[in-house]
């Protein structure tokens, strides 16, 4: 197996569960947590935000099950509409069904099941909430398609993967504000970001088979455009902070987060498929700040 495969073989979870669940966990991918922190902190930013310490803890428990559960989804959406690319593709060939590991039918009766289990999370919210839960759908089904028509893919993702910055604010409050569109406008700009140094990974197999990316649409120019794209999610985390009351500490982490993505930006390797997968999952510990800065700066 190739030496970038996505699939973390042998991991802690693996050794500690029937092998017979092992290709349905590397389907959601159980084995690579940082596409469900990607997925759950934006809703974690909102809840911050927006909510009373004991009323956000228990919502930070409903969106933490929920991002695995829907991050799981998409992934199974994805391998199925993709698995004749994933074949082409050095990293992605050892994907459950790309290997033939798991068939089409048991993929889409796991795919019932991970629904299913994501709509009973959806039921402990609000009514408002609870659609525009559900309304998220007509954004991840589409999603792996894409890649097929545009150079944007990762704009595509953006607005899916971010859709928790409304949602979060929808089940605390019921309603959405400035902020929350705000949260995630900036969210967006920040997936681009990270997704386009994750795309430089494949971007010769892309080129091969005919798939489209950002990765290739800006080529050596990323630098250039990844420093807009962290610079206006900074900017637009900043605005939506102090619309909603947050001050001095908030800035301070703001700050910090952007030092840590001028660090991936500067020592980037775009031609280093080992180093463009550090700095993508690097991007965990940037929402990891915005997320101290949110919480020191409403309960201190």
């Amino acid at each position: 197996m190739s030496e970038y495969t996505d699939i973390a073989l042998g991991n802690w979870l693996e050794q500690r569960t029937p092998a017979d669940w092992h290709p349905f966990m590397r389907l959601m991918r159980l084995d690579r947590p940082i596409g469900t922190w990607l997925l759950l902190l934006p809703g974690l930013w909102s809840i911050a935000m927006s909510a009373t310490r004991w009323q956000g803890l228990r919502y930070f428990i409903l969106f933490g099950a929920g991002a695995v559960i829907m991050r799981g989804a998409g992934c199974v959406i994805n391998d199925m509409v993709d698995r004749d690319f994933d074949r082409a593709v050095e990293r992605t060939r050892g994907r459950p069904l790309a290997s033939g590991a798991v068939t089409m039918n048991q993929a889409a009766l796991f795919l019932g099941g991970l629904l299913l289990a994501g709509l009973l999370i959806l039921l402990c919210f609000n009514h408002f909430a609870f659609i525009l839960g559900v309304c998220s759908l007509a954004l991840v089904v589409p999603y792996p398609l894409m890649k097929r028509i545009t150079y944007w893919p990762q704009a595509w993702l953006g607005l899916t993967f971010n859709w928790g910055a409304l949602l979060g604010w929808a089940a605390v409050t019921g309603s959405l504000s400035f902020s929350a569109i705000l949260l995630y406008a900036g969210g967006v700009c920040w997936t681009l970001g990270y997704d386009t140094i994750y795309a430089h990974q494949d971007k010769r197999d892309d080129l091969e088979i005919g798939v489209k990316s950002t990765a290739l649409r800006f080529g050596d120019a990323t630098p250039w455009w990844l420093t807009r794209f962290y610079g206006t999610a900074l900017l637009l985390f900043l605005i939506a902070g102090l619309a909603a009351g947050l001050k001095l500490i908030f800035v301070i982490g703001l700050l910090l987060a952007g030092a840590q993505a001028a660090w991936q930006i500067h020592t980037l390797k775009l031609d280093d498929p080992a180093d463009c997968l550090e700095k993508f999952r690097s991007n965990r510990i940037f929402g990891w700040i915005i997320l101290a800065a949110i919480l020191l700066d409403r309960f201190l």
